[in-house]
């Protein structure tokens, strides 16, 4: 049975729209979710991608970044790396020259180790809404062991979601996820904090794009009957 090459071609082009980035983007983060410990507000944070233009779309921030900050409406240029790149000369912890404790870190062996286990830290918030806390130290705690701020939430419970990280890791699609990174000359401390965005459209989304498949079948079947 022969399916009509246009029926394949909007399919790829429905299944592609969410996923379409850039090498870098304007961002501005919007809001927080209201989870803290007391002094400081955690993931997932509310943003919009592409600020200002056409393609402008609101996106979910987690924040793997304590050395730096930013603020309520603040707008900024990003470089946008994919995780399934494997180059992180754009990202703040996975240059060396940046990240001078990169080949030292307890947790990671490599950028990329240390990104998919970030990766999958982020995967856990959606299905332990009441651990946002201590998910997000394990995130500050992987990518800064150093930081004495990054420590000061250390617990059992912490140390638990850094050991699973090394664990789960590669359980992750790095193809599912990209980092944020301000541009311009990348220093340690005194810029816009570092964010993932997951990429992976909501079951919502793939619902309208089965149905808008679904009705161009019918429709294509209808004019152009399937031949065997």
């Amino acid at each position: 049975m022969r399916v009509p090459r246009a029926l394949w071609v909007l399919a790829a082009l429905l299944l592609s729209t969410p996923f379409a980035k850039a090498d870098s983007t304007t961002m501005q983060f919007t809001g927080v979710n209201g989870a803290n410990n007391g002094v400081y507000y955690v993931s997932p944070y509310a943003g919009t991608m592409n600020y200002g233009t056409s393609s402008a779309q609101s996106v979910v921030l987690f924040c793997d970044d304590i050395n730096n900050e930013v603020s309520f409406n603040q707008v900024w240029t990003a470089n946008v790396t994919s995780l399934a790149s494997g180059n992180f000369t754009s990202t703040r912890y996975g240059n060396a020259s940046v990240n001078t404790g990169l080949s030292t870190n307890p947790y990671a062996s490599s950028a990329a180790v240390l990104y998919q286990e970030a990766a999958w830290l982020v995967t856990q918030f959606s299905s332990h809404p009441g651990d946002y806390v201590n998910l997000q130290y394990a995130l500050w705690n992987l990518m800064s062991p150093n930081n004495p701020n990054a420590g000061s939430y250390q617990n059992s419970d912490v140390e638990s979601w850094l050991q699973m990280a090394g664990l789960y890791y590669a359980t992750i699609n790095p193809a599912n996820f990209l980092i944020i990174t301000n541009t311009g000359p990348l220093a340690y401390t005194g810029q816009v904090q570092e964010f993932f965005v997951v990429t992976t459209p909501e079951p919502a989304t793939f619902l309208l794009v089965l149905v808008g498949v679904g009705w161009m079948f019918l429709f294509l079947c209808r004019r152009h009957p399937l031949s065997t």
